[in-house]
């Protein structure tokens, strides 16, 4: 079935490719690894079989219709159309990483390595491909919808998020703040603060779960222990190392932040405070002293296309 739709194909570069840039040649990075005793084998039999899985993709889509190639770091900078189709090829993070910077297109998510990459979110494989592009073309495919965060800044400043977002220091500091939700008002001190989508639910938002029953002695928050639904209309946020002083307060450190409502944070740094997702930081913006952000559930969703 051909289309007139442009398909986009988003992968990021390989360990062996980053190696190379890294040390400059090859054989720079091959002695540098042997050296240290690794093997360095394991690198050029992943980068081989992802370029053999690339080039079936990339063979297949250029028969279908036109095709965009696009590398992990261009994502910022690229305008999608709505009638782009997306092909994800690389990791479960990839996915994420690109789904932030669509208004709702639908992704086809490719495991090119099953036996590395968990694929959580690819649950295709390349020889399914044909198939699957087929029923997205005909309309004739499901998609589950995928909640996102939204920051918005009094600066104009706005920034989505699949997993999480992470609000507070640029280095390993104390962030200052002033936390207001539901009419509830308090200043703080922590190390920053993590609110997560349902998506992001397993990852960071787990680690912090976890951290506090142990601390605890007990199961802490079980219900959502193991997470929450990907569409789930609402977000989580928790405070990370709050720290009770004479001006600051301990109160207000984990809590659901309902569709509709907006979790508001005023920045007290000066001008080390910063705001990223999905653990992009070259992607941040800022958070520093005046900075009033509003964080919510986004209007927009992202749409994964499923097996």
């Amino acid at each position: 079935m051909l289309t007139d739709r442009k398909l986009v194909l988003v992968t990021r570069k390989t360990r062996l490719q980053e190696l190379k840039e890294r040390y400059g040649t090859l054989g720079q990075a091959k002695f540098y690894l042997e050296h240290l005793g690794e093997s360095f084998a394991q690198y050029e039999d992943e980068h081989n079989r992802f370029e053999a899985c690339r080039r079936q993709v990339v063979q297949l889509l250029g028969s279908v219709g036109k095709l965009q190639q696009l590398e992990r770091g261009v994502l910022p900078t690229y305008r999608f159309d709505a009638q782009d189709i997306i092909c994800v090829l690389g990791q479960d993070g990839l996915v994420a990483n690109t789904l932030k910077y669509l208004r709702g297109q639908p992704v086809i998510g490719i495991n090119p390595l099953p036996d590395l990459f968990d694929g959580k979110l690819l649950p295709f494989n390349a020889n399914e491909l044909q198939e699957i592009l087929n029923h997205v073309l005909a309309a004739e495919v499901k998609t589950r919808s995928v909640t996102l965060a939204q920051v918005d800044t009094n600066l104009g400043e706005s920034l989505l998020a699949v997993n999480d977002l992470f609000i507070g220091p640029r280095t390993h500091s104390s962030a200052r703040y002033l936390l207001n939700y539901q009419q509830q008002a308090e200043e703080q001190s922590s190390s920053g603060i993590i609110v997560s989508t349902g998506l992001g639910s397993t990852g960071w938002f787990r680690s912090i779960i976890a951290g506090a029953s142990g601390v605890a002695g007990k199961p802490v928050q079980a219900k959502i222990a193991n997470g929450f639904p990907w569409e789930a209309p609402y977000l989580y946020y928790s405070v990370r190392e709050p720290f009770p002083s004479r001006s600051t307060s301990c109160k207000q450190v984990f809590g659901r932040i309902e569709q509709g409502k907006a979790l508001k944070l005023t920045s007290r740094m000066p001008d080390s405070g910063v705001i990223f997702s999905d653990g992009m930081e070259s992607d941040a913006i800022s958070f520093s002293a005046g900075t009033i952000a509003s964080i919510s559930v986004s209007k927009v969703h992202g749409a994964l296309v499923s097996g």
